[in-house]
């Protein structure tokens, strides 16, 4: 999915310049845990997050995420967005909670990150059995 997609689809405002908008991303995730992020992130993911200091965008540019989606109309400090220029991470904006930003981006297609089959592979392992 095109970014340009992606803000449309959540109404979304770009934040950080020189946001080619024809780039393309592979899956998405919403965290605002940063160390969930680096265990689970893909290249190419798009991140929903809540968290605005410039950590997201160094924990986004260690897990090759694409781009970053601050949801819950949060804007991040001048600081943040000059890093994310720095190293090239585009930085959206959407109005709506990470949880309507996901569900939205889900629906209109775009595929969770590898997330699930670890989550499952996870839940048969502290379940199967207990039953």
């Amino acid at each position: 999915m095109k970014l340009r997609q992606v803000l449309q689809i959540i109404e979304g405002k770009v934040i950080s310049r020189h946001v080619d908008l024809d780039s393309e991303v592979t899956s998405g995730g919403g965290a605002d845990l940063m160390s969930d992020v680096l265990a689970f992130a893909q290249d190419g993911m798009l991140l929903m997050t809540g968290l605005t200091n410039p950590q997201v965008v160094r924990t986004a540019e260690m897990a090759g995420t694409a781009a970053i989606v601050f949801v819950r109309g949060k804007i991040p400090p001048p600081e943040t967005i000059a890093l994310a220029e720095q190293k090239g991470i585009p930085l959206l904006a959407s109005k709506y909670t990470m949880f309507e930003t996901c569900g939205r981006l889900y629906q209109a297609g775009l595929p969770a990150h590898g997330l699930f089959e670890l989550t499952i592979r996870h839940w048969h392992e502290a379940f199967e059995g207990r039953e």
